[in-house]
């Protein structure tokens, strides 16, 4: 009997260590798992945080008679904008202006762009356009004498793009990027400008299979 009572005894202590024992293991694995997850719900938040935000391509090119392509129907920068719209799904807006540039040939053309930048006019575009819904915007335009054409200032001017995130890109034939960035950031100084992209005209025109994965691997970079 006495056998017994030890026996049994000894019987309930193991049963309760091996019930502590697993209990233990228990509250560890939760633990990891929460661990685990935790990380992951954040990045998912983020990541759909970046996703949500409402994308805007704004942009100014020109068809007729353009430097190292000839007459052209559709713009260079024009090419790469709607490029960035189907990688990003951004809306798009083009920047028209009231007296066409269309007529001219290029060499006029180039004395009409002087001629705005040394008086530093500002033309005119048709329309607008409610800036209140996009938190990204990508602005582009061909190279004008080193600098955004002048009827960019005027939509820099005319809109309030403080507190958004303005990404520059341009079409050139050598001056690359031309300082686009600086030079938006000086105009919009209370934006968040990040890095810029600069397409060869010719290649926009000529080579668009090497632009459109140029323009994939920049705004992959961007985050977009």
């Amino acid at each position: 009997m006495k056998y017994k009572r030890i026996l049994l005894s000894l019987l309930v202590i193991f049963m309760f260590m091996t019930i502590s024992g697993c209990s233990g293991n228990k509250a560890e694995t939760t633990q990891d798992i929460q661990k685990e997850t935790g990380p992951a719900e954040e990045t998912v938040s983020e990541t759909q945080e970046q996703t949500d935000k409402k994308i805007l391509v704004v942009f100014f090119s020109r068809t007729g008679e353009q430097y190292n392509v000839g007459v052209i129907d559709k713009g260079n920068t024009a090419i790469v904008a709607e490029m960035i719209s189907e990688k990003t799904g951004a809306d798009l807006f083009e920047i028209l202006p009231e007296t066409d540039y269309y007529p001219y040939t290029y060499s006029e053309l180039t004395d009409v762009a002087k001629k705005e930048q040394n008086e530093n006019a500002r033309p005119a575009y048709q329309g607008s356009i409610d800036l209140s819904d996009h938190d990204v915007i990508f602005i582009g335009a061909p190279v004008w004498w080193g600098d955004w054409p002048m009827i960019m200032y005027t939509f820099f001017e005319n809109n309030d793009l403080s507190g958004k995130t303005l990404i520059p890109f341009n079409t050139h034939e050598g001056s690359g990027l031309s300082g686009f960035d600086k030079k938006l950031q000086a105009a919009c100084k209370d934006s968040d400008v990040l890095e810029g992209l600069a397409i060869r005209g010719k290649d926009a025109q000529n080579d668009q299979d090497s632009v459109r994965s140029k323009v994939d691997a920049w705004i992959e970079k961007l985050g977009y």
